[in-house]
């Protein structure tokens, strides 16, 4: 009678140990003063009022905030295109970018990678992505699990999920309800399709147009595969310089991420009663990547808009006043930003015109 084993059964124990001592490294470079040394912890440790960071600072009364998110289908195209080492910055700026939206300082970052069977070197690359997009973000990866899960997931599948908690003093808390007839939208700029509407993305360019990873897009020197795999831009950097450079609540009156649902269906989840935003869809130039998906798939226009972020990743909702020079704020950090709308009278509605 042949005896089983955990190896047997898909998972190698020693390869395990071998992708784990690959990691502490890529944590560590993300850390800060307010990380806690604690080795051979089963948790990580973080010091919410070490005063002595660059971004650190004592809270009065501290709000925690926290956020969850994954890559969706992207995932598949990483596989197809056998490069794993951005998605791990797409993860972190899935989480950071929702966290930011009301204020507050990204703190920390845990990840969960699923695989089909362990493999140190990809395990690595996403990892480093990981550690990318916190660094990038200004926080820590303090920890995260790897589970191994044969017969659950098959080949070389995997699955990310990312888990952010950051802090906002409560009285720079923003929620929305400062928002009022004659404030701006201010626009930032996306990297292309960020992480949202892969199924789309993917039924359309590789099973409808019949396109591969290497075919060349026509509008860019890009392949399709280097113009799908565009990294999400992370947005906490600036929009904390504008934080910190204005009293939020008389300037900064909402923060929008602008993930799937496009602009209609997340700038009104900030709205408040009474109030509606008109977008001029004419505002700015509709990047290239999106107008040759919709040519592609002979995709409707209102479809695009329901879809995709059309080159709009973060939108600030501001006094009319400082929308200028929170524009000029931004560009600090490299951004191209737009106006695209104002707040007028409505039903807690977004009008795309």
């Amino acid at each position: 009678m042949s005896e089983l084993s955990y190896k047997s059964s898909g998972v190698d124990l020693d390869v395990y140990k071998e992708s784990m001592s690959r990691l502490p490294r890529l944590m560590h470079r993300t850390f800060s003063p307010r990380v806690m040394n604690w080795q051979g912890g089963f948790a990580g440790l973080f010091q919410l009022d070490f005063a002595k960071g660059v971004f650190s600072r004592n809270y009065e009364e501290p709000i925690l905030v926290s956020g969850s998110d994954g890559v969706g289908t992207k995932l598949a195209v990483a596989k197809e295109a056998k490069k794993h080492d951005t998605v791990g910055i797409d993860l972190v700026a899935m989480c950071v970018n929702d966290v930011i939206c009301c204020g507050a300082e990204p703190l920390f970052f845990l990840d969960y990678v699923a695989m089909s069977q362990d493999d140190p070197s990809r395990l690595e690359q996403i990892v480093k992505g990981i550690s990318d997009g916190c660094i990038d973000a200004d926080c820590a990866l303090l920890g995260g699990e790897t589970a191994i899960m044969p017969g659950l997931y098959q080949d070389e599948d995997y699955d990310l999920a990312g888990f952010c908690v950051g802090v906002v003093e409560k009285k720079h808390l923003v929620k929305g309800d400062h928002i009022s007839e004659g404030d701006v939208c201010i626009a930032i700029e996306s990297s292309g399709f960020h992480s949202n509407g892969y199924s789309l993305v993917r039924k359309t360019v590789f099973e409808h147009a019949g396109l591969t990873m290497e075919s060349p897009t026509g509008f860019s020197e890009e392949t399709v595969g280097e113009c799908l795999m565009r990294p999400t831009k992370i947005y906490a950097r600036a929009i904390r310089a504008v934080q910190n450079k204005y009293k939020v609540k008389n300037v900064i009156h909402g923060m929008v991420h602008i993930t799937g649902g496009g602009l209609q269906e997340n700038i009104d989840r900030v709205l408040p009663v009474g109030t509606a935003a008109e977008i001029d869809t004419k505002s700015w130039t509709i990047p290239p990547e999106f107008q040759w998906l919709e040519e592609l798939g002979n995709i409707q226009r209102e479809e695009m808009f329901r879809v995709f972020n059309m080159g709009v990743g973060f939108v600030l909702i501001v006094s009319a006043y400082y929308a200028e020079s929170i524009q000029k704020s931004i560009a600090d950090f490299g951004y191209h930003t737009w106006q695209i709308g104002k707040i007028v009278p409505g039903k807690q509605n977004v009008i795309l015109r």
